[in-house]
């Protein structure tokens, strides 16, 4: 056996969720539930009771280990809702959907601290933190407080300004000294469990993206869990010159080079065709 293949046998992580052990020896699925009237693929969907726990009924019985839950649409140029507006969202959405289906293990995508909070007191499990913990300067010692996983995103501004694309010297060590810095900050607040998710699409181009997919498994060093998030995403669209209700087949060839590259979370729109 190579030394490559038995760092890859020993990279068998597993999350505690408020007592609840997911293993991710096995890839996980990470089902997208947008609670917004404006995200790029599926904003607008779920705006009643009914329609969300037949969505989140199929999701979990098709192949979804974790549902990551979103109040605000972080598509390029969107604009930034309050605190108390995001959590208006999706407040009574995590209530009913622990109260039917009380085994979830519930991510929520939010880059407020006072969210992230709110949430667990729900019952959520996973901080899903597109901002790294650049937007809110509490998030980090919260998450310290909760003792939750957290997934560190790497973005370059916000999603107003990512889609100014900043200089990179080279994207892949740029993302990588990133997450070297901030997991040492979480770290020495006492945050061990951290999944790194390498920002597919936020404030990169298409070339940068596949530069990035292609050195997915040089994460790995950091023997953390990675996440991938490209479903329908315009690094898609724009190489095959589709729009995103087209981009299917395309999600699923980077999610199969994703794992081939390491990555031990999925996130994706299409929970079945991840599965198989």
């Amino acid at each position: 056996m190579n030394d490559c293949e038995d760092t890859f046998l020993k990279m068998k992580f597993s999350l505690n969720c408020h007592g609840r052990l997911v293993d991710l020896s096995t890839p996980a699925i990470m089902a997208i539930v947008n609670l917004t009237p404006d995200s790029f693929f599926d904003g607008g969907k779920f705006t009643n009771e009914i329609a969300l726990l037949e969505r989140v009924e199929f999701l979990l019985k098709n192949g979804a280990k974790i549902l990551d839950i979103g109040g605000q649409s972080t598509r390029p140029g969107s604009e930034i809702i309050s605190e108390k507006d995001e959590w208006n969202r999706i407040n009574d959405a995590i209530t009913v959907i622990l109260k039917e289906f009380p085994e979830t293990i519930l991510s929520i995508d939010t880059f407020y601290s006072s969210v992230a909070r709110k949430a667990a007191d729900l019952g959520a499990s996973i901080i899903n933190d597109i901002s790294g913990g650049s937007m809110d300067d509490k998030m980090f010692t919260t998450m310290a407080e909760l003792k939750l996983p957290y997934v560190l995103m790497h973005i370059p501004g916000t999603p107003e300004t990512m889609h100014k694309i900043p200089e990179y010297g080279n994207v892949v060590l740029d993302v990588w000294n990133y997450f070297d810095h901030k997991v040492a900050q979480l770290k020495s607040l006492g945050v061990t469990q951290i999944i790194l998710d390498p920002g597919f699409g936020f404030g990169k181009t298409v070339e940068q993206n596949y530069s990035l997919l292609k050195n997915l498994h040089a994460f790995s060093n950091f023997n953390l869990p990675v996440l991938a998030g490209f479903s329908r995403k315009s690094m898609i669209n724009k190489v095959l010159k589709i729009d995103s209700t087209k981009a299917l087949n395309g999600t699923s060839v980077l999610n199969t080079i994703a794992l081939l590259n390491k990555a031990s979370i999925l996130r994706v729109h299409d929970v079945i065709e991840a599965r198989r």
